[in-house]
């Protein structure tokens, strides 16, 4: 039986799915979950004298982080640093790694646990990416993302790869449900980016290789589910770790503690950045002078215990729980650091404003660039974490509030639609 494979790459999580020649399709499982997460992490072999360099991927990874005894290094978001010239690789122990490399390290760490289920995963692929990666600034960087991200998949053996706009995944694996024709807005929403289609659909039975032809147009920003978290690391998190507070100088003044630290706080995968010799005998200095030194100890501990997933799983809980509830209660108590303190939705909403603000004056240029008119969209599909947001879903029941809102395997259609795209290119 004919088959073909699509891989969501995502910033926080990715999904694999494969499609059947009678256009059926099964989504990878890692263990008990339907997603891969986007995270390494090395240490050093206990007991060995060579200090022998160890890797682990996806849920061992966390589960080897949280359960270590000595610190290691936790890579996570790789995807979010495609489009930037800066990075260009990373001492991990002594080692260097180039980017390239350690998202082909990822790679194979999910090829090898996929196969497990459906057998060898060949050198062919189709492959998502956003619309406009994260910190592009024209379509010459969104280019140099997408060559390195090729020359990663190369790494972990796919020579054969195909990239597609996820939102375009997203239309494909709606149009399976399709018995007519429909113009359709499709949302992704990813960690990293939220990227919308506009596509004219037409019923699954006529459907084929036309599909490519019914995308009307494309567009992206780099604002999505990471962005909300590190509003709320912003104001729920860096006050009690200092953020505002001061400290005197050597020469008798006073200086507020300074602001980057906590920019590095806010991005979880910036984090252990934070964790290098200069900058703790920084913090220690300015622990020294701090007008609350219980505050700065609190940052000390965050980095130098390496909890930055940790305070980043209890931000992820809250805000899932504010998308079903008006009132959510934040708690973290790890090393130094305890910090409860009640939430409500109305503020996160006003602490997500201009993002969201970004995110609707997207969805218009869209539109606007089409010339279709908000009443002319029959269905809006919405797939990906951050969907669940009310202020985000609110965007398109104002400006749309004649078009039903579809949804349906938020985290795992976009791997589906890429996967029936793959087996029309087989064809």
């Amino acid at each position: 039986m004919r088959q073909a494979f699509g891989l969501d790459f995502g910033t926080t999580n990715s999904a694999l799915a494969l499609a059947h020649s009678n256009r059926t399709v099964e989504v990878a499982n890692f263990g008990a979950d339907s997603t891969f997460r986007s995270i390494l992490y090395f240490d050093e072999e206990e007991n060995s004298r060579a200090n022998k360099l160890r890797v682990v991927a996806g849920p061992d990874s966390i589960q080897n982080y949280l359960n270590a005894r000595t610190p290691g290094r936790l890579i996570q978001s790789t995807k979010s640093y495609l489009a930037s010239r800066l990075f260009n690789q990373t001492q991990i122990f002594g080692e260097t790694y180039s980017l390239e490399e350690l998202i082909g390290i990822l790679l194979r760490h999910l090829r090898q646990s996929a196969e497990a289920q459906f057998g060898d995963l060949g050198t062919s692929l189709v492959v998502g990416r956003p619309v406009h990666f994260s910190g592009t600034r024209g379509e010459e960087d969104d280019d140099f993302a997408v060559n390195r991200l090729r020359a990663a998949f190369r790494n972990a053996g796919f020579d054969d790869v195909h990239f597609l706009a996820e939102p375009v995944a997203a239309a494909y694996k709606y149009q399976q449900r399709l018995d007519h024709d429909e113009l359709v807005l499709t949302a992704d929403f990813g960690g990293g980016t939220s990227d919308f289609s506009l596509v004219r659909l037409r019923a699954k039975r006529t459907a084929g290789h036309e599909l490519s032809d019914q995308v009307i147009a494309n567009d992206g920003v780099g604002i999505a589910g990471d962005t909300f978290d590190s509003k709320l690391v912003r104001n729920l998190v860096a006050p009690m770790l200092g953020l505002g507070s001061e400290y005197r100088s050597q020469f008798g003044k006073v200086l507020p503690v300074p602001y980057w630290l906590y920019e590095h706080l806010e991005r979880w995968h910036y984090l252990s950045f934070l964790k290098t010799r200069k900058n703790m005998e920084l913090l220690k200095q300015i622990r020294y002078q701090a007008l609350e030194p219980s505050k700065i100890d609190a940052l000390i501990d965050l980095v130098d215990h390496d909890l930055g997933y940790r305070l980043y799983r209890a931000i992820e809980a809250t805000k899932c729980a504010l998308s079903k509830q008006p009132t959510a209660e934040f708690r973290f108590t790890e090393a130094a650091v305890d910090i409860e303190k009640a939430v409500q939705r109305n503020e996160f909403e006003d602490w997500i404003e201009p993002e969201v603000r970004q995110i609707a004056e997207c969805v218009n240029r869209l539109l606007t660039k089409c010339n279709v008119a908000p009443k002319s969209i029959d269905t809006i599909f919405m797939t990906g974490g951050s969907s669940f947001v009310p202020a985000v879903r609110r965007i398109f029941e104002q400006t749309f509030p004649a078009a039903p809102i579809r949804a349906g395997q938020e985290f795992t259609s976009v791997a589906e639609g890429l996967a029936l795209h793959a087996l029309e290119l087989a064809d």
